[in-house]
């Protein structure tokens, strides 16, 4: 094993989904062949357990979908797979359109697949993709890369919400109208409140997960935010959404040292899921309303990580304009004499 490889599997909670190959590795045999294939049981317990603990799955097949699909049905393991890539591309493309589907990295990826040229055109492709001899099932996937440090109530529910993600997206393809009245459709409620002790573990976990919708890509731990919450001179806030589909979860962040002559805001982030929903803006906004209500200018901090670029300019859109910077660390700042209202297709909660 290489260092930059056991380096990538001692990195804890690094995945977020595994791709499977199909043929002689989530079952024996191949299919096309008209024999008979056994699925392997030790393969569909580390499926199950992964799918406990928050992993998604998906698949990476060179393969007929219907047949394929028709088995996993068989043997009750199709409702396991998001954005299945059953078809004969290259797998390193199948995998970079799973990706894509669920709107994570690619590097939050792992593949297992029987067939070393397979493991080694997805290496080729995309390095950071952590790839896995099917014979290896067992050992490698108990690595800390694929364990998070905490499994919360929404872990347990993550892949059912993403595919609700699924159903809005493809009733949204199919919606004749305009994005913003496919959004009225939704009934979406959007809650923000501050944070309770209950909340922390996912909060922690929100800050280790996003990455794209992340003001300063910093993570902090469960201890780090009890303490803040409990803080004066602090707020800590946490955003959820519902629609018509269900429960999206916690899905935003926010953390702001309160005082004159500024608010100053440390964290923001949302969750990619809702990317595409909207609602990006709103809890950053609400923070505004609060500073400008306290009699106080509103600054944040922000740290270029090379995949926050959404979140730069979702600041810029709010008024913000550079103040200070220190190489890829800014910080922004708004008079608040602009702050925009809530979307009119989403009901705003506030706790």
């Amino acid at each position: 094993m290489t260092d930059e490889r056991a380096q990538a599997l001692a990195k804890r909670g690094r995945i977020k989904c595994v791709v499977w190959d199909l043929d002689n590795t989530l079952w024996d045999g191949t299919l096309l062949e008209g024999g008979e294939v056994t699925v392997r049981p030790e393969v569909v317990a580390e499926i199950r357990r992964l799918d406990d603990i928050g992993i998604l799955h998906s698949i990476a097949s060179k393969n007929d979908y219907d047949a394929a699909m028709a088995r996993l049905r068989a043997e009750g393991l199709d409702e396991y797979f998001l954005y299945p890539q059953i078809n004969w591309n290259p797998k390193s493309a199948s995998i970079e359109q799973i990706a894509k589907s669920i709107n994570i990295g690619i590097d939050a990826l792992a593949f297992v697949d029987d067939q070393p040229f397979e493991r080694a055109e997805v290496e080729h492709a995309h390095p950071s993709v952590i790839t896995v001899d099917a014979l290896e099932v067992d050992t490698v996937l108990k690595n800390p890369a694929f364990e998070p440090r905490f499994v919360t109530d929404e872990s347990k529910l993550r892949r059912l919400m993403y595919r609700g993600d699924v159903e809005r997206n493809r009733q949204e393809q199919e919606y004749q109208g305009t994005s913003e009245e496919f959004l009225a459709t939704l009934d979406m409620h959007f809650t923000i409140r501050p944070a309770q002790l209950e909340d922390l573990r996912r909060a922690e976990e929100l800050t280790v997960r996003t990455n794209q919708l992340n003001s300063t890509g910093r993570t902090y731990s469960y201890e780090e935010l009890d303490e803040l919450r409990q803080s004066p001179d602090h707020l800590l806030l946490v955003a959820s959404l519902t629609d018509r589909y269900g429960s999206y979860g916690t899905i935003g962040l926010a953390l702001a040292e309160c005082g004159r002559p500024a608010w100053h805001l440390r964290m923001l982030l949302m969750s990619c899921r809702v990317m595409a929903r909207g609602v990006g803006t709103v809890l950053l906004n609400h923070l505004m309303s609060l500073a400008k209500a306290d009699g106080a200018v509103f600054r944040a901090d922000f740290v270029e990580t090379g995949r926050n670029r959404v979140m730069y300019v979702t600041f810029a859109f709010a008024g913000f304009t550079e103040v200070e910077r220190d190489g890829a660390q800014l910080v922004l700042e708004s008079d608040l004499e602009r702050i925009q209202g809530f979307p009119d297709y989403l009901t705003v909660n506030l706790g």
